[in-house]
C-alpha cells in the first residue's frame, strides 16, 4: 500500500514548527481575509492512495475503465519554469485556464473556501491585472467554450461489520456501482424512500455500471478501487453502491461440510428455498452528488432493502469530482502539474507582493481566495498528490529566490516528494527541471549564509528563527533521495556551508575595514580606525558565540565561532602590526592612548579564542602584547599626570566639609578613591603577561600611588590652612581639622587595598622563581609600608593636635574638682567635667571617622590618667579630695567606655590605671579602713609564708558561741633565732586581738618567760570575752609577737604570727565547736621598705588613731631591721 502523507497544520509549511519571516523582513500582524488553508492543506497532505496502474474495473460486461488521466496531447513547448513572470500570450492562457477552472466548479465548498463564483473571478481579474472590458471578454470566450466531460472519480476503500451471509459465518462481498441519471434521491417521501432502496442493476443500465472484485470469506473486505463514474448534471445525479455476497453453485455435502453452528444450518435451508446461483444483498448506499464535496473520504453505513438487520456494517468511500477533455488551450497543450505549477506561482507572486504593498511580510498563508482556486484547480485536473508536490516544490523554491516569503514553506514540499519518490517516475525534461531547482536554491542558500550577518540582522528579533528554518531547509533538501540521485556530484553540504562562512567573514571584515577607512591619513586616525575595526570584530564574535553558533552547530555541527575567530585573528593581526611598525618608537600621548585602548582591545579579541590545549597550531596574535611594550612607558606617564591634575582639582574645589552624617571625609577624599581605583583598573587592564615585566609595572604603579597619597596630605592641610586663615571661630577650625584627618583616613583605607586590588599574590607566586623574597619585600611591600606610616603620623599629627584643644580643659576641671567646699556631694562636683567631655567627645564623634575617634580617645585618656595621677599625688593626706577623685575616676571609666561604643576594656584598664586606682581606693579610705586593709595585707603574708627560718608557734583556737568566748591554746614555739650573746634567747608570747578598734576593750596578754630556750613549750590557755560579728570581718586577726627579754634594754622582736579570726571553730556557726586541731603558723617580719597603708596613714597628722598605729608598727619594722641577718 502506498505510504500516507502526514497532514501538516497549513498548506505548504511545516508541521514541524510555526513559519518564519523571509530573510531580513519584521514581524507584522497577518492579512485579513484568509480562509479556507485547511481545505488546501487536505488537498496536498490527506493520505492517498495512489492507484496501481489504476487497476483494472471490471464491468458487468467485462469493459475496461478509460485511462484516469486526461489523454496526452501531442508535445509541445511547454512553459518555461525558471521564471514566473509570464508573456501575454502565456498570461492568456493562464487566465483562461483559471476562468475555466472557476466557471466549472463542482461539489459543495470546502469549509473556509469562497463559495461565490463572482469572487474568486474578481480575483483572479485583480492576480492577472486584467482591465474590466478585457476581463469581460475573455469570460465570454470561456464561457462559449466547451464544457468538459464530468466525472466522479470514486474509490472503494474497504468495508467493516458486514454480514455474514454464507453457512461458514462469513460472506464473499463485491460492490455493484454506477451513476443514476435524471433521478433525486430524497428521504422525505415512501416513495422516494423505496427507491432509495432499489438495487443498482435495477437502475442503471449494465455498461455503466462498475463492478469491484470479490474479497471470500471475510466480514471486513478490503478493496482499494477506483472507478471513473461519468454524468452529465450534478443537480439530478445520484451515486449507488450494492454490496452482494457472491453464491457460487455447491453440493449440500460441501455446504454440511462448512457447517459451524445452527445458524449455519438455518442458512442452508434458507439457501434451498432460492435459485441456484442467485447473490445474497448485503446493504447499499445511495447518495446524491449535489450534496458531496469536492473531496470526500468517509465512512457510509450500508442501508438494507428491507427492515430486517438494520445494522449492515460501514463502507469507506471516497469521492472527486474532476473533469476529462477540458476545452482550454493550457489543458491541451501542456501536463497538468506544468499549469498548475505556473497557477501556483501567479497565485503566490500576487499574494506577497500585496502584503509588501501593505508594508507587511507574507507569513506563506495563501488567502482564501487562492486557496479555493489551487484547490478547485488541482482537484479538477486529477493531479496526484507527488505531481502537486512537485509542483509546489518548484513554484515555492523559484519565488523564495526573487520574493521574500518564509523558507519553511519549503518544508512541506520536500518531505511530500521524498515520501513518493519513486526513480524513474519523470521523464527526462522533468528531472531534469527538479535537478536544476535543487541547485538553484543551494545556491541561493548559501549565498545567503554568506551574509547572513547582513540578510539576518540580530536587530530583528526573529532573525536567528529565520536562519535556523533555511538551514533546516537545505538539510532537508540535501537529504533527499530525489537530491542524491538528481545531483550526485554535490559536496556535502556541512563543506558547502563551512566555506560560505569562511569567504563571508573575510568579505565581511574588509567591508567593515573599508568603512571604518578613515577621511585623513594620520597616526591618531588611523588608529582609531583600527580600534573601531578591532571592536566591530569582538562585538561579531560575541554575536556568533552567543546566539549565530548555536543555530549552525545543531542543524550542521559546524562551530562557527572557532571558524570566525581564526580567520579574523589573522587579518587583524596584519593589520595591527602594519599600524605599530607605522607608529614607531615615537609614541605622544594622544598615540599612546590610542594604542592602550587598541591594546585592551586585543586583549579581549584573543580572550574569545580557544585555551592553548584545545588550539591546533599558533595564533596570529599570539604573544601580541610585545608590539606594544614601546608604550609602555607613555601609558605609565599619562595614567600618573592625569592622576595627578584629577587630585590636585579635586583638593582646590574641596570646602572641607563632611558629604553626610554617615559619610564624614570631604569631596577630595571621593575624588581621590576613585582615582586611586581607575589607577587599579588601568593595570587590571594592563594585565601584563610577562611576568617580571607586569612586577615591574606593578611597582611603578604603587609608586606613582603612594606618591600620590603623600602629594594628597601635603595638599589637603594646604588646604585646611588656606581656609581657616582669617577665621575668628576656633570651632570651625577645629571642624576642618576633623575633616583633614578623616580625608587621610580614607586615603588609608584606599592605600590598604592596593595588594588585593593589584593582586599582589598571584604576581609574587609568578615571578617567586625569578625575584628573591627579599627583593619583594624592597619594592612593592616596603614602598606600601612607607605609604601607610607617613599617612598614620600624619594622622597622629592632626588627633594629637584635636587632644591638645581638649586636653587642658580636662586638667583646668580635674584642678576644679579637688578645690569644690566639702559641702558639695561628689556627683555635684563631678558634673562640670563630665558635662564639659560630653559635649566635646560628641562633637568629636560626629565630625571623626571611628577610627580616629578612637585615637582621640586613647589620648584623651591617658592625659586624663596623667592629670588624675599627679593631682592625686598632691592631695594624697586630702580624704575628701581622694574621694572626690576617686568618684571622678569610676565615672570617666564609664564615660570612656560609653557602653561598648568607646574604648575597649583593655585600652581602658592600663597600668596606670590599674595603680591609680588603688591609690585612690587606699586615699579615699578611712584611717581605721586602712588599718583594716594592712592587716588583710600581713594575712596574706601570713598564708603565702611556708619558710620557718623565723622560727614558728603552734596554736589552738575555738570560739564558744554560746558563751561568746574565744579560746586560744599557746601550745609552743620552734626553731626560734638566737638573739642574745650566749647564743639563746628568753622568748615569751604577747597575744593580741587586732585591728585595736574592733576590740577596744580587750588587752593584750602574754605568756610565761621561758629562760634560755629556742623551742618553749609554754602550753598556755586564754580566754577573750567578744562577740563574733567583729571577728567576722576582714582583717580580724590574732596577732602572735614572740619577743625576747631583755632585762635592761628592749625587748628583741623573733617575729609576728596572723591567725584569721574567721577561720577559727565555731564562728561560722551557733554549734559548739567539736575537736579543734592545731595550727601552726612561720613568723614573719614587717616588710623593710616600708607599707604604703602606713606612709598614707603617716601623712595624716591630725589623727592620733592612725599616729599611734604607725608608730607601733614602725617600731617593729626598727626591730626587725635590726636582727642579725637583716
Amino acid at each position: 500500500m502506498p505510504r500516507p502523507l502526514p497532514c501538516p497544520s497549513h498548506w505548504g509549511c511545516s508541521a514541524t514548527g510555526p513559519p518564519t519571516e523571509y530573510p531580513g523582513a519584521q514581524q507584522l500582524p497577518r492579512r485579513r481575509g484568509r480562509a479556507g488553508l485547511d481545505t488546501m492543506a487536505t488537498l496536498f497532505s490527506r493520505p492517498q492512495r495512489r492507484p496501481p496502474l489504476l487497476r483494472q474495473a471490471i464491468k458487468i460486461r467485462r469493459h475496461r475503465v478509460r485511462d484516469l488521466q486526461d489523454p496526452r496531447p501531442p508535445r509541445a513547448q511547454e512553459i518555461e519554469p525558471s521564471s514566473h513572470h509570464l508573456s501575454p500570450e502565456e498570461r492568456a492562457l493562464l487566465y483562461e485556464e483559471a476562468l475555466y477552472t472557476v466557471l466549472y466548479r463542482l461539489g459543495q465548498p470546502e469549509p473556509n473556501h469562497v463559495r461565490e463564483s463572482s469572487e474568486l473571478l474578481r480575483y483572479l481579474q485583480e492576480v492577472f491585472h486584467m482591465e474590466p472590458e478585457e476581463h469581460q471578454q475573455m469570460l465570454k470566450r470561456v464561457q462559449q467554450l466547451e464544457k468538459p466531460v464530468f466525472c466522479l472519480k470514486a474509490t472503494v476503500k474497504q468495508a467493516k461489520g458486514i454480514l455474514g451471509k454464507d453457512v461458514s459465518g462469513f460472506s464473499d462481498p463485491y460492490c455493484l456501482l454506477g451513476i443514476e441519471q435524471g433521478m433525486t434521491v430524497s428521504g422525505a417521501s415512501p416513495g422516494l424512500r423505496r427507491r432509495q432502496k432499489a438495487v443498482v442493476r435495477h437502475t442503471i443500465p449494465e455498461e455503466q455500471t462498475h463492478r469491484t472484485q470479490v474479497i471470500t470469506q471475510t466480514l471486513n473486505p478490503v478493496w482499494d478501487e477506483t472507478f471513473i463514474l461519468e454524468f452529465e448534471d450534478i443537480s439530478n445525479a445520484s451515486f449507488h453502491l450494492d454490496m452482494w455476497d457472491m453464491d457460487a453453485v455447491e453440493s449440500v455435502r460441501q455446504k454440511l461440510g462448512e457447517l459451524t453452528d445452527l445458524h449455519g444450518l438455518r442458512r442452508i435451508f434458507k439457501e434451498a428455498r432460492k435459485d441456484k446461483g442467485q447473490d445474497d444483498f448485503l446493504g447499499n448506499v445511495v447518495l446524491r452528488l449535489q450534496d458531496l464535496r469536492c473531496r470526500e473520504d468517509h465512512w457510509y453505513p450500508l442501508e438494507p432493502c428491507t427492515d430486517t438487520y438494520p445494522d449492515r456494517g460501514q463502507c469507506h468511500l471516497q469521492f472527486q469530482f474532476i473533469h476529462k477533455r477540458r476545452a482550454t488551450k493550457a489543458s491541451r497543450s501542456q501536463p497538468s502539474y506544468t499549469v498548475h505549477l505556473h497557477l501556483l506561482q501567479q497565485l503566490v507572486s500576487h499574494e506577497v507582493t500585496q502584503h509588501q504593498a501593505g508594508s507587511t511580510s507574507w507569513d506563506g498563508l495563501l488567502s482564501s481566495h487562492a486557496a479555493t482556486i489551487l484547490f478547485l484547480h488541482a482537484t479538477q485536473k486529477d493531479l496526484s498528490d507527488f505531481h502537486r508536490s512537485l509542483a509546489q516544490w518548484l513554484a515555492y523554491s523559484h519565488l523564495y529566490q526573487t520574493l521574500e516569503f518564509p523558507s519553511s514553506c519549503l518544508l512541506f514540499p520536500i518531505t511530500s516528494i521524498e515520501y513518493q519518490w519513486i526513480q524513474g517516475r519523470l521523464k527526462a525534461e522533468q528531472m531534469e527541471e527538479l535537478a536544476t531547482s535543487f541547485s538553484s536554491l543551494l545556491a541561493y542558500g548559501l549565498s545567503l549564509i554568506r551574509r547572513f550577518r547582513s540578510v539576518f540582522p540580530l536587530s530583528v528579533p526573529d532573525s536567528p528563527a529565520r536562519l535556523q528554518s533555511l538551514l533546516r531547509v537545505l538539510v532537508q533538501m540535501c537529504k533527499m533521495k530525489a537530491f542524491g540521485e538528481l545531483c550526485p556530484d554535490s559536496a556535502p553540504l556541512p563543506s558547502l556551508v563551512t566555506e560560505a562562512l569562511r569567504a563571508g567573514t573575510v568579505g565581511w571584515f574588509h567591508l567593515k575595514q573599508q568603512h571604518h577607512q578613515p577621511m585623513v591619513q594620520g597616526l591618531l586616525e588611523m588608529g582609531k580606525a583600527l580600534l573601531s575595526l578591532v571592536q566591530d570584530i569582538i562585538g561579531d564574535l560575541h554575536q556568533c558565540q552567543r546566539t549565530w553558533n548555536k543555530i549552525f552547530h545543531n542543524v550542521l555541527k559546524i562551530d562557527l565561532f572557532s571558524m570566525a575567530f581564526l580567520e579574523l585573528q589573522w587579518l587583524v593581526a596584519k593589520r595591527v602590526q602594519d599600524h605599530i611598525k607605522l607608529v614607531g618608537s615615537s609614541v605622544t600621548p594622544e598615540v599612546g592612548e590610542s594604542l592602550f585602548q587598541l591594546y585592551i582591545s586585543l586583549k579581549e579579541l584573543y580572550q574569545l579564542g580557544p585555551l592553548p590545549s584545545e588550539r591546533d597550531g599558533v595564533l596570529a596574535l599570539e604573544g601580541f602584547h610585545r608590539w606594544f611594550q614601546p608604550a609602555i612607558p607613555s601609558w605609565l606617564q599619562k595614567t600618573y599626570s592625569e592622576a595627578l591634575a584629577r587630585v590636585q582639582r579635586a583638593v582646590q574645589m574641596d570646602q572641607l566639609v563632611p558629604l553626610g552624617e554617615l559619610t564624614k571625609h570631604s569631596t577630595s577624599a571621593v575624588d581621590l578613591s576613585t582615582c586611586f581605583a581607575q589607577i587599579s583598573h588601568t593595570a587590571q587592564q594592563l594585565d601584563w603577561p610577562d611576568p617580571e615585566e607586569a612586577f615591574m609595572i606593578t611597582v611603578k604603579f604603587v609608586e606613582d600611588t603612594c606618591r600620590l597619597a603623600l602629594v594628597y596630605c601635603s595638599l589637603i592641610k594646604a588646604r585646611a590652612r588656606e581656609l581657616s586663615a582669617g577665621q575668628k571661630d576656633q570651632g570651625q577650625a577645629a571642624d576642618m581639622l576633623c575633616v583633614v584627618v578623616n580625608d587621610m583616613e580614607q586615603l588609608r583605607l584606599v592605600i590598604g587595598k592596593l595588594p588585593a586590588q593589584l593582586a599582589w599574590e598571584a604576581l609574587e607566586q609568578q615571578v617567586g622563581a625569578v625575584l628573591e623574597q627579599e627583593q619583594l619585600q624592597n619594592t612593592l611591600h616596603a614602598q606600601l609600608q612607607g605609604a601607610l606610616a607617613g599617612l598614620g603620623h600624619e594622622i597622629r599629627t592632626g588627633v594629637c593636635t584635636l587632644a591638645e584643644q581638649l586636653e587642658a580643659g580636662i586638667a583646668k576641671h580635674i584642678q576644679k574638682l579637688v578645690g569644690i567646699r566639702e559641702s558639695v556631694l561628689p556627683e555635684d562636683a563631678i558634673l562640670p567635667l563630665m558635662k564639659f567631655l560630653e559635649v566635646k567627645l560628641r562633637y568629636m564623634n560626629t565630625n571623626l571617622v571611628q577610627e580616629n575617634f578612637s585615637s582621640l580617645l586613647s589620648l584623651l585618656w591617658t592625659h586624663t590618667l596623667t592629670v588624675l595621677a599627679e593631682v592625686a599625688a598632691s592631695q594624697r593626706s586630702c580624704l575628701l579630695a581622694s574621694s572626690r577623685l576617686k568618684f571622678a575616676l569610676q565615672n570617666l571609666e564609664i564615660c570612656f567606655y560609653a557602653e561598648g561604643c568607646g574604648l575597649p576594656p583593655e585600652a581602658l584598664h592600663t597600668a596606670t590605671f590599674q595603680a591609680l586606682q588603688r591609690d585612690l581606693e587606699l586615699q579615699a579610705a578611712s584611717s581605721r579602713e586602712l588599718v583594716n586593709r594592712y592587716f588583710c595585707s600581713r594575712l596574706q603574708q601570713q598564708a603565702a609564708t611556708t619558710s620557718e627560718e623565723l622560727g614558728a608557734v603552734t596554736v589552738k583556737a575555738s570560739y564558744s558561741p554560746s558563751e561568746q568566748k574565744l579560746r586560744v591554746e599557746l601550745l609552743s614555739a620552734s626553731n626560734l633565732l638566737p638573739l642574745d650573746s650566749n647564743g639563746s634567747s628568753d622568748p615569751f608570747v604577747q597575744l593580741t586581738l587586732e585591728p585595736r578598734h574592733e576590740f577596744p576593750e580587750l588587752a593584750p596578754r602574754e605568756t610565761q618567760k621561758h629562760k634560755k630556750d629556742l623551742h618553749p613549750l609554754f602550753d598556755e590557755t586564754f580566754e577573750f570575752l567578744v562577740p563574733a560579728e567583729p571577728c567576722q570581718k576582714d582583717g580580724a586577726c590574732l596577732l602572735l609577737t614572740v619577743l625576747d627579754h631583755d632585762t635592761l634594754g628592749t625587748n628583741d622582736l623573733e617575729g609576728e604570727a596572723f591567725l584569721p579570726l574567721r577561720s577559727v571553730p565555731g564562728l561560722a556557726g551557733t554549734e559548739e565547736p567539736g575537736e579543734v586541731p592545731q595550727t601552726r603558723l612561720p613568723l614573719t617580719y614587717p616588710a623593710p621598705d616600708g607599707d604604703p597603708i602606713l606612709q598614707l596613714l603617716e601623712s595624716r597628722k591630725g589623727d592620733r588613731e592612725a599616729q599611734a598605729f604607725v608608730r607601733l608598727r614602725r617600731q617593729r619594722a626598727k626591730q626587725a631591721s635590726q636582727q642579725p641577718g637583716r
